[in-house]
């Protein structure tokens, strides 16, 4: 099986588009930048390109290619639908793709690429069915009594630390992580270890905008983190060893032995796969946990309305969703010389989709800015992307949402936000790297339980 990595399409620089630029280009923000995006998502700029701009020409620094941003949610729905058209293989889902040359640590940059999510027809489909029984309602439901009894581990462990926490540090990064891997089959002695791999590679995200910031404060991180990534493909290398040997009923026993035409993954692929589940299950599901608490915050009849309505909660999941837009962009390449919404897009020119313009799309959904969870249409946000690539894990995501508000509401019914949270820097996800929180309210006072009157 060919390696998206040995066919990827690098960065070259180009500051114009191959043919003219139907609409005007707006420079007010950077979405290249990863600091740009520290004070949350530009809603104002995003409104700005659907009306004016809604296939738009950006350029980055001069050593990288432009691209076309999407804004409009009927308009992202079209290239998701349209694979064929916008491959997701030909230049991954990053918006950028370095010079091999530059590609370090060796063994990361390629796992990025070679798996699952940046794959096209055929092997996209075929890798995804051989892996969906961890994804079905039945695995989903077996799944949800150890996330709740987790759950109530980690609110014991809050109230403990309370009543001002940081609800990231003390939940939304412990639930996912302990989520996936339950469903990865990590053995226990092991997920510290995953714990520490994830946060140094989430600090490299750091690093890589502003190195001199981090290496202040951490000045050996350079040689830590490249000793904690080669353990981390070691680690990888021995699992789906084993995995092929004694199978197992788990993720990573599903990874270890999938096949494409006859032929076991090779090990670039085994490397992406389980890396994209731990990426992609944990930056959005604590993302959506954290941003959740804030909106429940800033929209207080809506906290009234799931405490004296708590089946509301699956809608308040969704709506909550659209609000956020966890994941930021999806990035596709055009296959060939195309148009969308009027604008002639040239073969190989990356095409940006922008999910929180798309879930703010007033044409969609009248009075975006709102959190109202009786809109008739909040499911249909386009948080978990459309069409072929939407994401496997959905159900998932859902289920911890829902699982973990019904839980908090029963217990801290005023849990509230302070007002003070960090979103580190990151074009990719909407990354809430701290929320600080009082789990007894603005008036700090303990609250009366309420689960006795929750079924």
């Amino acid at each position: 099986m060919q390696l998206v990595s040995d066919v990827i399409l690098e960065d070259r620089p180009q500051t114009e588009p191959g043919f003219g630029a139907t609409y005007p280009g707006f420079d007010d923000f950077k979405l290249w930048d990863p600091a740009a995006w520290t004070s949350g998502h530009p809603h104002d700029f995003f409104r700005k390109m659907r009306e004016q701009a809604p296939v738009m020409w950006q350029s980055a620094d001069k050593s990288k290619a432009g691209y076309w941003s999407v804004t409009r949610y009927d308009d992202i729905k079209t290239v998701e639908l349209a694979p064929e058209i916008y491959s997701s293989e030909r230049g991954s889902i990053n918006m950028f793709v370095m010079p091999r040359k530059e590609w370090k640590p060796k063994k990361l940059i390629p796992a990025a690429f070679n798996s699952i999510i940046n794959l096209d027809q055929p092997h996209h489909m075929q890798m995804r069915i051989q892996q969906k029984d961890f994804f079905i309602p039945r695995f989903v439901s077996e799944l949800q009594e150890r996330v709740d009894a987790k759950i109530d581990d980690l609110l014991d462990e809050m109230e403990r630390r309370g009543p001002v926490v940081d609800f990231v540090k003390l939940f939304s990064q412990e639930l996912p992580l302990f989520t996936l891997c339950e469903m990865l089959g990590v053995d226990e002695a092991d997920r510290p270890k995953i714990i520490e791999w994830m946060h140094y590679l989430e600090l490299a995200n750091q690093y890589f905008v502003n190195p001199w910031s981090l290496l202040s404060r951490r000045p050996w991180f350079p040689i830590k983190f490249y000793h904690h990534v080669n353990a981390m493909f070691a680690y990888g290398e021995r699992v789906m060893a084993e995995r092929r040997a004694n199978p197992r009923r788990d993720l990573m026993t599903a990874i270890a032995n999938t096949e494409m035409a006859g032929k076991p993954l090779p090990q670039e692929y085994l490397d992406g796969s389980w890396l994209l589940i731990i990426f992609a299950g944990n930056d959005t599901s604590r993302n959506s946990l954290s941003g959740t608490i804030r909106l429940m915050t800033q929209f207080e009849d809506q906290r009234e309305a799931i405490l004296s309505d708590p089946s509301l909660i699956p809608a308040m999941t969704n709506e909550a969703l659209r609000m956020i837009s966890p994941v930021q962009h999806m990035r596709r390449t055009a296959m060939e010389d195309t148009e969308l919404n009027g604008q002639r897009i040239a073969r190989d020119e990356k095409v940006v989709l922008w999910y929180p313009a798309a879930n703010r799309d007033p044409s969609v959904f009248p009075d975006p800015d709102r959190f109202d969870m009786t809109r008739e249409n909040g499911d249909k946000h386009l948080a978990f992307g459309h069409g072929a690539h939407k994401c496997l894990g959905s159900r998932i995501a859902q289920m911890q949402l829902q699982s973990a508000f019904r839980k908090i509401f029963e217990r801290f019914p005023k849990i509230a936000w302070t007002g003070r949270q960090t979103i580190a820097p990151n074009t990719l996800v909407h990354a809430i790297s701290s929320l600080e929180v009082n789990l007894y309210g603005r008036d700090g006072e303990r609250p009366r339980p309420v689960q006795e009157r929750w079924p």
